[in-house]
């Protein structure tokens, strides 16, 4: 018996059909990977997904070379100052640190801010400690001490240190989750405090998704104060940062002062399994030739300035450079007499920030690792109206729409920013 060519051609349709799907499906999953956060189990939540623009949401920037888009309107705090509550007399101190990070720091402040907004209580000024042993430092080395102070004037009781009576030793140690709930405060935070008068508060992070949640809740505001409106950084570091954005940009002079920013650690991609054993197996990471080959594909010329959190080079970095000549790391961009400082040790917290708040400014940001990294810089970025965030893909063939891979986290408005700004 023949076969008719109708049958064939339905066929090939069918097998094109699940060869999409695959790929939609590669994507999609980015986010809802295992991954290990300091001493906890964690359920990453990358967000991805095939999408098209919409709603005015991200336009393409004409006189480009490359599928660049233009900043949003920086967007305005939908919480108000006359929203608050005058603070009474401090009932008490809750202590904490900043650690592992920037993007870690923004989630620890946001919930030591509704704690102790809730309890009534003085929130001591943190100290910050880096991943490693004797990365410690003051607040000031990194932040804003007086804008932070102000931020919280008339929400929160501010104190640069416990009162010289009350001893660390006595402080009554408590965890709470990320994105703290009233309800958890009331069950678990509360009665602690009121048995002990002063806490030591840690946060752990069940999940890195920060999607927007339809459950409204009374510490809202707060939260988002705490996440959004409280740390800027010191002058000194701030430009530094400044430094290095503006001579990317100088670098960048084909492309009209527009550059690409990825978020790739080599020593981050050698722990992590970031390549699937299957057809429709997720992926949590994507290494240097998979990012180069992504940026080709989406229409990224080779002249494009591309900056990566990567501290120094690495030989297996090479693959991008061949490809993207224009591709640094800090070392290369950072002016001389500030690296005895800044690059005083490889992880630093003072690396950390520099990556965060660069990967938040750049014109583009490619998260190539799955984490909160990419959760709360995409949270930044549209504070800031810099929706330009691409979440990597495997495609097939030799070219792709740039659209379709914008992080939903933008395109479909679901990240918790969006909660707090309008």
């Amino acid at each position: 018996m023949g076969i008719h060519l109708g049958q064939v051609v339905a066929g090939i349709l069918t097998l094109t059909m699940f060869v999409m799907l695959g790929q939609m499906i590669k994507r999609d999953h980015f986010d809802s990977l295992q991954d290990k956060l300091p001493g906890e189990a964690q359920d990453v939540q990358v967000d991805n997904a095939n999408v098209i623009e919409k709603d005015g949401l991200v336009k393409p920037s004409k006189g480009s070379k490359g599928p660049w888009m233009k900043d949003s309107q920086e967007l305005k705090p939908c919480w108000s100052r006359t929203t608050f509550d005058g603070i009474e007399q401090s009932r008490g101190y809750v202590t904490f640190s900043l650690t592992n990070g920037p993007e870690y720091h923004v989630s620890q402040m946001a919930d030591a801010v509704v704690v102790a907004r809730y309890l009534e209580a003085a929130l001591v000024l943190p100290d910050i400690r880096g991943s490693r042993p004797g990365d410690e430092r003051n607040f000031e080395d990194i932040y804003d001490v007086e804008k932070f102070m102000k931020s919280l004037n008339g929400v929160v009781k501010v104190v640069k240190e416990l009162p010289n009576e009350i001893s660390i030793r006595d402080l009554a140690a408590v965890k709470v989750p990320n994105r703290v709930t009233e309800d958890h405060i009331v069950e678990n935070v509360q009665p602690i405090f009121k048995s002990k008068g002063n806490i030591r508060l840690a946060t752990y992070f069940p999940t890195v998704n920060m999607r927007k949640t339809t459950q409204k809740s009374s510490v809202d505001s707060v939260s988002c104060l705490g996440m959004f409106g409280t740390l800027e950084l010191q002058a000194e570091v701030s430009e530094v940062v400044d430094s290095m954005i503006e001579r990317l940009r100088t670098l960048s002079h084909k492309s009209d002062g527009l550059f690409i920013a990825v978020d790739l650690r080599v020593d981050v991609l050698e722990n992590k399994n970031c390549h699937g054993s299957g057809t429709n197996v997720a992926k949590s990471c994507y290494n240097a030739q998979e990012i180069a080959l992504f940026l080709r594909k989406v229409g990224f010329d080779t002249d494009t300035t591309i900056y990566l959190t990567q501290s120094k080079w690495d030989n297996s970095l090479s693959v991008l450079k061949d490809i993207f000549p224009k591709t640094y790391t800090k070392e290369n961009i950072m002016p001389e007499e500030k690296k005895g400082k800044f690059l005083e040790f490889e992880g630093s917290e003072l690396e950390k920030v520099i990556d965060f708040y660069i990967c938040s400014k750049s014109d583009v940001f490619v998260p190539a690792l799955s984490g909160l990294f990419y959760a709360n810089v995409a949270g930044k970025r549209i504070a800031l109206g810099k929706p330009q965030i691409l979440v990597p893909a495997d495609i097939p063939g030799t070219s792709a729409a740039v659209m379709n891979y914008l992080a939903p986290y933008v395109a479909k408005k679901n990240h918790l920013a969006y909660s707090c700004f309008c």
